[in-house]
Parts: structure tokens; C-alpha cells; sequence
């Protein structure tokens, strides 16, 4: 296999595999030749190596930069942005970690905690309770297995890992 290939490869398997973590596919890919690229690269080549337009490069480079996986970087004398991934496989985890819990767990959190206070003692409004509170139990644990992972180090993580395996 040819380095053309295996980085195609690459970049279309990380697309499809981010989007299992809540991430669209182009921006998964931007990000995987981002992560792969040796210097940083600006809009006009990622647009150039993905076959994608300007519009769904920047969008996708706006989020990519809110998501913290990626940084622009600014050149003195250039009026391009250029942009860079980070390259530590256990930071991009913590970080991809960090952000699904702050846009979905938390808010799902915060409903269930409303939810499950409802002033009601209805047979119907008990085993709404009920059900709220096992969901909520559910809820917790997805919550602090994310904490555990964005708070792991790689030494830590691994051992919960070979702890299972064992």
C-alpha cells in the first residue's frame, strides 16, 4: 500500500468512526488529514485534498475549532489562516469525551433533575418518578464514565482496560 492509499484509507475511516462520537463525517475528515498533515495546512489545500467546497470546509474548520481539536495558527505576512490538529491520541479522546458530555449529557442531566421533582402523588405521576430515576441513573454513570475518561491519563486508562480484559 502507498502512502496516497493508507492516508485515503485514513481520512475515510475516521470519517466513518467520528461519526459514531457525534461528529459529521467531513469535519471527522478534515480533522484526520489535519492530524496527519506534517506542517499546518490552510483552507485552499484541505479544500483541494477532500474535494469539498469553501463553505463546507470553513463551517466545518469553525466547529472543528469550537470541538478544541484543532488551532489556527496566523503567519506574519500571510492573510491565510492555517490550521493544525492536535497530534496526542489520549488528548483528542479527553477532549472528544470533554465535549459530548457538555453538549449532551449535562443538558440531559439537568432535564431529568427537573423532571424527577414534579408535585404529583398519582399512581401515573409515581411511575413517571420512577422511570425518571432509573433514567437518571443511567444518565450518572455515562456522566462519570466521561469524567473518568477526560480526567484519565493513558497509564490509568490502560490499566482500567487490562482490568477487564484479565
Amino acid at each position: 500500500m502507498t502512502y496516497d492509499e493508507a492516508k485515503a484509507k485514513f481520512i475515510q475511516t475516521w470519517g466513518t468512526l467520528a461519526t459514531q462520537w457525534g461528529i459529521n463525517r467531513t469535519m471527522a475528515q478534515i480533522h484526520a488529514l489535519l492530524m496527519i498533515a506534517p506542517q499546518p495546512l490552510d483552507t485552499d489545500v484541505i479544500m483541494q485534498e477532500l474535494q469539498i467546497s469553501r463553505g463546507n470546509a470553513s463551517m466545518n474548520l469553525r466547529d472543528l475549532l469550537d470541538w478544541g481539536l484543532i488551532y489556527k495558527q496566523l503567519r506574519p505576512g500571510e492573510r491565510r489562516e492555517f490550521f493544525y490538529a492536535e497530534k496526542d491520541v489520549w488528548k483528542i479522546a479527553r477532549q472528544v469525551a470533554r465535549e459530548r458530555r457538555r453538549r449532551e449529557i449535562t443538558p440531559v442531566v439537568e432535564v431529568l433533575n427537573e423532571l424527577k421533582n414534579i408535585d404529583d402523588s398519582t399512581p401515573e405521576a409515581q411511575e413517571f418518578r420512577k422511570v425518571m430515576n432509573n433514567l437518571s441513573g443511567v444518565v450518572e454513570f455515562a456522566d462519570n464514565t466521561l469524567n473518568a475518561v477526560i480526567k484519565a491519563e493513558e497509564n490509568w486508562l490502560m490499566g482500567q482496560f487490562m482490568k477487564v480484559f484479565r
